[in-house]
């Protein structure tokens, strides 16, 4: 048995007719658009290079832990007797993780300046958009 259609002598233009939808600015959606890819296209430019400034350092210390290894282990070589060698090849190993720790914290130090900086400007930008939002919409015609 087939049952009527409880909707169907319900006319939804009229009651949709009662709602008023708020005009939108587009001039100004196109606007906080713009601002925004600006934004994201200057963080990840500072976050490149931040990364490239890091790298480079890297680099840098690699090249210069290489020689300074070189020239330790011909240090070594010269040294005379084995109780000297020892004793030098422990005061090395200390230097180098003292070298070593000071680099990670340089590093850690440098990767959190940046990503702090990246922050702020996205931070920035979403507070802006916030206040920005509530100026998109007109008011509805009543």
């Amino acid at each position: 048995m087939a049952t009527a259609n409880p909707f169907a002598g319900f006319d939804f233009s009229k009651f949709a007719g009662d709602f008023s939808m708020p005009a939108v600015d587009v001039e100004k959606v196109i606007a906080a658009q713009t601002k925004n890819v600006e934004t994201l296209t200057s963080a990840n430019k500072l976050a490149a290079a931040s990364a490239q400034e890091i790298f480079q350092r890297q680099t840098a210390i690699a090249r210069e832990s290489a020689e300074e290894m070189t020239a330790a282990f011909q240090e070594m070589m010269a040294a005379g007797e084995p109780k000297d060698k020892m004793a030098r090849q422990a005061e090395l190993a200390r230097e180098g993780i003292e070298r070593g720790v000071a680099n990670f914290k340089e590093f850690a130090a440098a990767a959190t300046k940046a990503n702090q900086q990246v922050f702020d400007m996205l931070n920035k930008r979403f507070v802006e958009s916030l206040a920005e939002a509530q100026s998109l919409v007109k008011p509805a015609k009543k």
